[in-house]
């Protein structure tokens, strides 16, 4: 028997036409969906993670393949086992990243996907006892993990009472991250909403003031009276060449005022960069040069010993209060105000330029530490010490109206010049 089709000739080629165009389509979005995963994978900054053995010896490295390096980065362990990672970039996402399996170092590594960046857990096997730190690899834009065989008690002392992030569950208030939308704003609103993102106030915090009368140098010279002559320099000159900044003193005569309330300050005058000045001091007269602090966590003993000593509040009734920030709460600050850690952190390095090339001051360099007066300041931040009043040369040199107007200077070139790359990238952005 012969079959025939019924229609016409015409209509057998548009059926064949039609189920063409729709294998083309089913083939075309097949190919769209494997191009738009293989472009999420692309721009992931982060590819893959390795493991190494470290050349000391002394432990493991646990490298992080980056595309392009990372804005900032931050390494918490609460527990002996657990160490987690908080890696901020704007390309950067929790899919497709090639991690080890289980090994004798590592148990399992999970990603989360955080605000501006991701979270990492990484548990380690049981039978391992590592202390860690998290850095830059100096030839690529790697980071490395260092992991650094350590004693069980020690570690289960240094974590004993932190408490593990939980990313799935944001540890800081939603409606600080995700507003609820409101209806845009009209536009004769439209010059307030602009003015806001000018850099046009700067917060100055002369640190310790009235009973507390910070470090006594050399000669009995008053870090709390250097600071605050100091500190109205570098308003004054803000006020002659930046007329369109307003300057605020968190006090501007020798008055105690807390270290929470300094930061409240700036917050309610709605600062955009919070400047805390300081005299450094030590037992012994010879240490000199200058040092400039970020929020973070201290790397060093001397870092520590600093932190300690601004963290420390006088009394009227002469009882010394020792105030601190846990790990903890430093990490959930950092995940809330990444970008203000990162750009505090480049401030710091144009003050710490300007100490050493236009005031030739030895320069101790950029330091991390946990201030309390920066902790609370929600904008960028950093604390100054402008040298050791301590060595008699520092104290001669600080106490004098040169030295101070040299120090001034510094302090006020770096903030003309943060502000000129503020006001720049800001034309950038809304041309």
């Amino acid at each position: 028997m012969t079959l025939q089709a019924t229609g016409s000739g015409n209509d057998g080629c548009l059926y064949g036409r039609f189920f063409l165009v729709v294998i083309l389509s089913c083939l075309f979005l097949t190919g769209c969906n494997t191009l738009s995963q293989a472009q999420k994978n692309a721009d992931n900054s982060l590819t893959r993670i390795s493991t190494a053995v470290r050349s000391d010896g002394k432990g493991q490295v646990v490298r992080f393949n980056m595309q392009q390096p990372a804005d900032s980065f931050r390494v918490y362990q609460p527990e002996p086992h657990l160490i987690q990672l908080a890696i901020f970039n704007d390309k950067i996402n929790s899919d497709n990243i090639a991690a080890p399996g289980e090994s004798s170092l590592l148990e399992d590594v999970r990603f989360y996907d955080i605000p501006n960046g991701i979270g990492v857990d990484i548990r380690l096997n049981p039978d391992n006892y590592y202390d860690s730190q998290f850095y830059p690899d100096a030839k690529s834009d790697d980071l490395l993990l260092g992991l650094t065989h350590t004693d069980r008690q020690a570690l289960e002392q240094q974590t004993q009472g932190l408490a593990a992030i939980r990313w799935s569950e944001s540890p800081f208030p939603p409606d600080s991250l995700q507003p609820e939308e409101e209806p845009l704003p009209q536009n004769t609103n439209y010059d307030k909403v602009k003015d806001k993102m000018k850099f046009d106030v700067v917060v100055l915090d002369p640190g310790h003031g009235g009973h507390d009368t910070g470090a006594i140098g050399y000669n009995n010279v008053l870090e709390k009276k250097v600071v605050l002559q100091i500190a109205k320099k570098v308003g004054g000159y803000i006020n002659e060449h930046l007329p369109d900044v307003e300057v605020i003193y968190t006090r501007d005569d020798d008055r105690f005022i807390e270290l929470e309330e300094r930061g409240r300050i700036a917050n309610r005058q709605e600062g955009d960069l919070f400047v805390s000045i300081h005299c450094n001091s030590n037992h012994s007269r010879q240490p000199y040069g200058s040092e400039v602090y970020f929020l973070g966590l201290e790397r060093s003993q001397t870092a520590l010993e600093v932190m300690k000593r601004e963290n420390k509040v006088v009394r009227a009734n002469s009882n010394v209060e020792q105030k601190q920030l846990s790990q903890e709460e430093l990490l959930i600050y950092e995940l809330a105000n990444s970008g203000y850690i990162s750009t505090s952190e480049r401030i710091a390095g144009m003050l710490e330029h300007q100490f050493s090339e236009r005031a030739q001051r030895r320069s101790r360099g950029v330091k991390q530490a946990r201030f309390v007066v920066l902790y609370h300041a929600s904008m960028p931040a950093v604390l100054i010490e402008t040298g050791f009043i301590s060595n008699p040369n520092e104290a001669q040199y600080l106490t004098s109206e040169y030295g101070q107007n040299i120090i001034a200077s510094a302090i006020f070139r770096a903030i003309r010049n943060y502000k000129q790359q503020y006001e720049r990238n800001y034309q950038l952005q809304t041309k």
